[in-house]
């Protein structure tokens, strides 16, 4: 096909999803977003992405299965367990001075990274006092995700990440094994809200001690990148934490100059006022979320 045309096919695609149903995939990296398309039109079975239109916009079902496939659904418990172990190591006794925590797991597709940093806070006797929002912009993920049931075939990496992690007890007691599947205990997702929030469209909802948002930003362009990063700021409270995936960045964004690295080889960030007259948040916040 010539390439002109099909990123032309791509760009109305992308337009005409955006008016009928709202969902807004026009500033993802282009060439994530153009093979998950390429995928879409093969598992259709249609002959061009001018078919595969047609089909999106009129077919209910084709719809859904299309707004599954563009969104970001790759994620494991303990994913990148350095991660987790900088956060148990460097975050962890920063969180200790609060007496409530709000944490906001910003794309959390089926529910990994929000049950992972609930077992963590639950080691560490923080859970108690936390409130976990996880979000993310796909009904069908989040049903998922809080049903909190997950293969029990991926338990055994899952379980080798835990200990990378530093994990202090048996991963086995956080599940029950049934039917071929691993069920997280109930009390691990009582303090878990799973909702709806689409990180292009919507804007912050709450003022958060810590907000994870890993491995999202390498989907978006540069222009989106810069929005969701503002998004991110607007929301955390001063001195509060931003976990970011390990091929992301905020260098060269707007708001850069609003944190410090806490752990830059873990993309750990702590906000702070230092040079935040430079961004153009505001007003400027103090500690417990108020203006100043």
């Amino acid at each position: 096909m010539n390439p002109a045309l099909e990123n032309l096919e791509i760009a109305i695609l992308l337009e005409a999803v955006f008016r009928h149903s709202g969902y807004d995939f026009r500033n993802y990296a282009p060439a994530s977003i153009k093979r998950r398309i390429q995928e879409c039109v093969r598992v259709e079975k249609v002959e061009t992405i001018s078919d595969l239109q047609a089909r999106v916009l009129h077919d209910p079902n084709c719809l859904e299965r299309f707004l599954l496939a563009l969104s970001i659904n790759v994620t494991a418990m303990f994913r990148d367990p350095a991660f987790y172990l900088a956060f148990r190591t460097r975050v962890v006794p920063l969180l200790r001075t609060y007496p409530s925590l709000r944490i906001w797991v910003a794309g959390c597709a089926t529910g990994e990274e929000a049950c992972s940093l609930a077992i963590l806070l639950q080691e560490e006797g923080l859970y108690e006092r936390c409130k976990i929002y996880a979000t993310d912009l796909n009904a069908a993920m989040l049903k998922k995700a809080a049903a909190g049931v997950f293969p029990l075939d991926g338990m055994k990496d899952y379980t080798t990440n835990y200990v990378h992690a530093g994990g202090t007890r048996s991963f086995s007691e956080y599940y029950t094994a049934k039917y071929g599947s691993a069920v997280i205990h109930a009390g691990l997702r009582k303090n878990i809200l799973f909702t709806q929030h689409n990180l292009v469209t919507d804007g912050s909802f709450n003022e958060f001690h810590v907000i994870l948002c890993r491995n999202v930003l390498i989907y978006f362009n540069q222009e989106l990148e810069a929005r969701v990063s503002r998004l991110l700021n607007q929301s955390l409270v001063m001195f509060g934490i931003l976990g970011l995936g390990a091929k992301e960045s905020l260098k060269f964004l707007p708001d850069e100059p609003c944190f410090k690295e806490l752990d830059p080889r873990n993309k750990i960030y702590r906000k702070t006022d230092q040079n935040c007259g430079q961004c153009p948040m505001a007003p400027k916040r103090c500690e417990l979320g108020k203006p100043m």
